[in-house]
């Protein structure tokens, strides 16, 4: 496969303090961070924030995790279902994800809010709100998280799983309702303009599971209103088999039509034994015990890197997270990247391997008579050593040369 895209050539100038070329200068240079994000959910790093510290032991169980999601991942994506972070009209959460929002930007790590308008999780004392009502309180909603996390999160999925959103009738909702009402792209339309005008510059998604024709015709028809869509969020549970190569190529190529950056936000391939092909809602699947199995692990392992080099071979996709870390989490199913007990599963040790060797960029030169050396390396962001001193820079689509003052 083809990654040459993810690279860039750029030459490094190293000028020493009196302005002259600081010519035959060894030094070490690497990756820190890369530009494309592979992601996890972060939902480990609320607990682990706001557990008080008299509770020593649970805040060393999510201490664990948080410090091996912290040895793979640079992108995270934080919980903002508007059911739990406002349970009680008026009591928003902001206060504790503000702190897990902190937590992750203070480690490097690119945070998404998810999702700011969505029927599933929804508030319940909406109910009780005709349909101007509720729409007002979802643009208000939508302006005090933006403006108030702008900065910590500028990457939000605005709007999530339109497509089944006009007729989902697993129970009363307060957004299906004024979807009803509004028809899906004028509620796409007035959610995302919302969203833009709070934070200009933030990356703003538009994210579903269908992946049917259906939802490119959603997209065409919010495109053609002028609904301002960043990225196209794509998920890809997993949970009755993986998809395999073909599906995987055939979901890009139809995608990719649109000319928009594409992240697949919630990505699961199970260690443990699928879901039956006759279960049409994966949230009817209810057991107590769904163990990962060794045999399941490797089968999950190769799944994760066939599609993931997939994607990460194609010039469109910026970002890829998977949506579990620890088994048990939706739907309690096998589907973490660790187990329940925080050991590291195969994939997981695959996933570090590809992020932090194989696609990653690490070396030592000598600088020229002009002082100058070329990197050829992944796009991101570099740390070089020079004398024992560090200076940091980065390689994009437009970087041709950097000057490093010593």
């Amino acid at each position: 496969m083809d990654f040459s895209h993810r690279i860039n050539s750029a030459v490094v100038r190293i000028i020493n303090k009196d302005g002259k070329p600081a010519s035959n200068v060894s030094v070490d240079y690497r990756l820190t961070n890369h530009e494309f994000l592979f992601g996890c959910g972060a939902f480990d790093v609320v607990p682990y924030m706001n557990i008080p510290e008299e509770m020593a032991d649970k805040k060393d169980f999510f201490k664990k995790r948080v410090d091996l999601w912290l040895q793979v991942f640079n992108y995270g994506t934080l919980p903002f279902y508007w059911g739990n972070f406002e349970q009680e009209e008026g009591k928003p959460f902001t206060e504790g994800l503000m702190k897990s929002a902190e937590f992750l930007k203070s480690k490097n790590v690119t945070v998404k809010g998810h999702p700011l308008c969505w029927h599933t999780v929804c508030a319940d004392w909406l109910l009780k709100y005709d349909n101007e009502t509720i729409l007002k309180k979802q643009l208000e909603r939508i302006e005090r998280e933006v403006v108030g996390f702008k900065g910590v999160v500028d990457m939000w999925d605005v709007i999530n799983e339109v497509v089944i959103m006009p007729k989902f009738d697993k129970y009363d909702n307060a957004i299906t309702r004024i979807c009803n009402e509004l028809g899906q792209v004028k509620l796409v339309k007035t959610v995302f303009d919302k969203a833009r005008e709070c934070n200009p510059n933030a990356t703003l998604l538009l994210n579903d599971f269908n992946t049917s024709p259906a939802y490119e015709d959603l997209i065409n028809r919010c495109l053609d209103a002028g609904v301002e869509i960043s990225a196209i969020g794509i998920q890809s549970h997993q949970h009755q088999g993986y998809w395999g190569a073909e599906k995987t190529y055939d979901v890009l190529e139809r995608f990719s039509k649109f000319n928009l950056p594409i992240h697949f936000t919630e990505n699961t391939l199970l260690s443990g034994t699928p879901v039956p092909a006759y279960i049409d809602d994966l949230n009817d699947w209810q057991v107590e015990d769904w163990p990962s199995l060794p045999e399941y692990e490797e089968i999950q392992k190769n799944n994760l890197d066939e599609m993931l080099r997939i994607l990460f071979a194609n010039k469109n996709v910026k970002a890829m997270t998977m949506w579990d870390f620890t088994d048990g989490m939706w739907l309690n199913a096998p589907s973490g990247v660790v187990r329940r007990d925080c050991s590291p599963k195969p994939v997981f040790e695959h996933l570090k391997k590809l992020v932090k060797e194989e696609w990653s960029t690490k070396g030592t030169s000598t600088t020229d008579e002009n002082g100058a050396l070329v990197i050829d390396g992944f796009k991101g962001e570099y740390e070089i050593i020079i004398d024992g001193k560090a200076f940091k820079f980065a390689i994009s689509d437009d970087t041709k040369s950097i000057d490093i003052q010593l």
